[in-house]
């Protein structure tokens, strides 16, 4: 399910700001975006994140800012004179010309800056969590308001499926005796008088029974459906899309088996339309937790 959330929080001398999106996965997968020094972080932050979360693909973007309270620029002389020998020295094998430009300068002391002015890792740890905490929560509300006008559109297609099943049922009952009686017509049609109770007229009428009887089929229909009933409003906080995905395939393995067995019209486009709200269902379920 997409979502996304922002969080903040300060340290001694230094302010972290947290961006979290996600977009939907069938297994929850993280990534971070972090300054070289922090990616030791990754770890807990990833704990973290498994906290809230238990499907999607969510991206953690982290923004530190050093300068609050800062008097200006801070820089070791020693290695930014070293680092312009070795850019002057690249440039000239390069055959660029650099000499005397601030803009460069300014770049080389602020890249410098930014890896020596972040506070240790460890120290850091307790803002960057909180700040994660906070943008988690945020982009979980969100997911949480998309997710009820999910359920609602869920919730429709199943009724629709549920109807469906109650039409097929109507329209496979009484088709072992229509078959009696076109079989009968059949043989009237070709000059043959057999009685209905004729051993071999029995049998056939048996052989066809069997073949087109979908009341199996139905009554795991009704469980299936019902279940993902219950699913759909149980506790929400450990996750339901799997087990909703697991039911919908069992729900469509028992509409194929009528499409399969139906030698009925209006039977076969009951079935047609349960499979088109299959297809949207299965949809809208890679977006549920």
């Amino acid at each position: 399910m997409t979502g996304f959330g922002r969080g903040t929080a300060s340290g001694e001398g230094f302010d972290i700001s947290v961006e979290v999106n996600s977009v939907n996965r069938k297994s929850l997968e993280t990534s971070f975006s972090l300054p070289k020094d922090w990616q030791i972080l990754e770890r807990p932050m990833a704990e973290a994140v498994r906290g809230f979360v238990v499907r999607g693909r969510i991206h953690t973007t982290l923004n530190v800012d050093t300068t609050r309270g800062a008097g200006g620029l801070t820089w070791d002389d020693a290695e930014v004179e070293a680092t312009i020998r070795r850019f002057d020295a690249l440039a000239h094998r390069l055959g660029c010309n650099t000499t005397g430009n601030p803009d460069v300068l300014l770049r080389i002391v602020m890249a410098l800056q930014s890896n020596t002015d972040l506070p240790d890792s460890e120290k850091a740890e307790p803002a960057v969590l909180a700040a994660l905490r906070r943008a988690m929560e945020n982009l979980v509300a969100m997911r949480a308001t998309e997710g009820a006008a999910l359920a609602a559109d869920l919730q429709g297609r199943l009724e629709l499926m549920v109807a469906l099943v109650a039409r097929i049922r109507q329209a496979a009952a009484g088709r072992v005796e229509q078959y009696r009686d076109l079989l009968h017509n059949r043989l009237k049609q070709a000059g043959l008088e057999l009685d209905l109770n004729d051993d071999r007229v029995l049998k056939e009428i048996a052989i066809f029974a069997d073949r087109c009887d979908v009341t199996e089929e139905l009554t795991r229909l009704d469980s299936h459906l019902q279940q993902f009933q219950e699913t759909m409003v149980s506790d929400l906080s450990q996750g339901v899309g799997r087990k909703l995905e697991f039911l919908l395939q069992e729900i469509n393995r028992e509409f194929n088996t009528i499409g399969a067995k139906a030698n009925n019209l209006d039977v076969s486009k009951h079935v047609i339309e349960a499979k088109n709200e299959i297809e949207r269902v299965r949809e809208q379920i890679q977006n549920i937790e």
